[in-house]
């Protein structure tokens, strides 16, 4: 393959696609536009850039469109959005300026009154939230399921709340935030086919932060969206909120439009800041990874912890194990362990750890360890939060790029105080 034709990995791509230095006096970086407003040419052109941006044409082929104001269209954003596309395969990208930006318009958009929500548990708290509690503010119902539930039983729930013909999506977020449970996608895109009609189809939406853009890839396996909280992995320097949705064109078409009139677009800085951190992406999240295996095995030897939740040590003859097989190429950089006792024995643990910080999010360069009962899922109802295994001892930890024979020391110490 000649040099002219080859296809460039998408850690190669992160450094220059989409931007070209010539437009912005040649910086070799792309600028911040912190601008508002961009000026037209002739006022043919303004009219040509509205005609295409508010859906009244499609753009003719080899149109080239300008910029006409930092709510639709901003240099930094869509260069951003260009890039991300790289790692998931997809046609299109909307980007936000928070992660629930994201997952809300996403439902907004796709879900009306008399519409169901299917959802997997557990999801991230914030989303649990927005389904339970403000989505059927606006006549919209869910029925959730547990993780590892099969195809037939999550049908028979739906006949029996009446919901056949009306399920308008499914959502699901995999690996579970905390316990790691998997859901398996392609079965997903099974029910949703099964669910849907021509005229109504029912789409699947994949909430993917946990293995970032690097280690699970949702739309190869029959999601229409796949979904991302950009502050954690794709930031990963704990300094910028921000949110994904990628998919296809025309779906991505539709969220980017309610995106416009809800005006939850990521700013000129937030597109900056994420350009900056694509760039060593694979890098932080390969040492992660790496790190996170000696933290999972140390903990998985340790007589002070009951459980350790963790990909890397699922084996064959796991119930969950040909999914994990089948849909990660990675066991990445999260995982969660129930240490010996009860709430009290988890907050000494925490109280007590020196490097690692005790504080939420996650995918970030610093090490971080949290309580989910108490904290990132405390508005998940009790019962709930015992069905899904989000217990009084649980602790969940994102490991990060600090080398790995110090975070096996703190945790070694902070287990011996408890």
């Amino acid at each position: 393959m000649s040099d002219q034709t080859k296809k460039l990995y998408p850690e190669s791509l992160m450094m220059s696609y989409g931007y070209k230095p010539e437009l912005s006096e040649g910086a070799i970086k792309c600028p911040i536009f912190q601008t508002s407003t961009f000026t037209f040419k002739s006022a043919e052109e303004g009219k040509a850039f509205f005609e295409v941006a508010y859906g009244l044409r499609e753009k003719k082929p080899n149109e080239e469109l300008g910029l006409i104001y930092s709510r639709l269209n901003n240099p930094d954003l869509e260069i951003l959005e260009n890039r991300l596309t790289l790692w998931d395969g997809a046609e299109d990208c909307a980007v936000f300026e928070s992660g629930m930006s994201a997952i809300t318009t996403l439902l907004l958009e796709f879900l009306r009154p008399g519409d169901y929500v299917v959802y997997s548990a557990p999801v991230y708290g914030g989303t649990d939230h927005f389904i339970n509690h403000v989505l059927p503010r606006y006549g919209i119902n869910h029925i959730g399921f547990r993780a590892g539930t099969g195809n037939q039983e999550i049908r028979q729930r739906i006949e029996e709340a009446g919901a056949l013909g009306k399920v308008a999506l499914i959502y699901t977020e995999t690996p579970a935030n905390p316990t790691n449970a998997l859901v398996d996608i392609a079965a997903m895109r099974q029910l949703a086919d099964e669910l849907g009609s021509e005229d109504k189809p029912v789409y699947v939406a994949v909430d993917n932060t946990y293995m970032g853009p690097l280690w699970s890839h949702p739309l190869q396996h029959g999601a229409d969206f796949v979904l991302y909280s950009a502050t954690k992995y794709i930031g990963g320097h704990s300094d910028v909120i921000a949110g994904a949705c990628l998919g296809s064109k025309e779906l991505i078409g539709r969220v980017k439009g309610l995106r416009t009139f809800i005006g939850n677009m990521a700013g000129p800085w937030t597109g900056w800041l994420l350009m900056r951190s694509l760039e060593t992406l694979k890098a932080r999240m390969e040492l992660q990874a790496a790190n996170a295996t000696k933290v999972a095995r140390f903990l998985a030897g340790h007589y002070k912890v009951a459980q350790v939740y963790y990909l890397g040590l699922l084996e064959p003859g796991h119930p969950q194990y040909d999914i994990y097989k089948r849909q990660y190429s990675s066991p990445g950089a999260m995982l969660s362990f129930e240490v010996k006792g009860g709430e009290a024995e988890a907050f000494r643990f925490l109280n007590s750890l020196k490097l690692i910080k005790l504080a939420v999010s996650l995918g970030s360069t610093e090490s971080l360890a949290e309580h989910p009962k108490t904290m990132t899922h405390a508005d998940v109802a009790e019962e709930d939060k015992q069905a899904i295994g989000i217990t009084d001892n649980l602790v969940r930890l994102s490991v990060g790029v600090e080398h790995a024979d110090d975070l096996i020391w703190d945790i070694g110490q902070a287990l011996e105080q408890v």
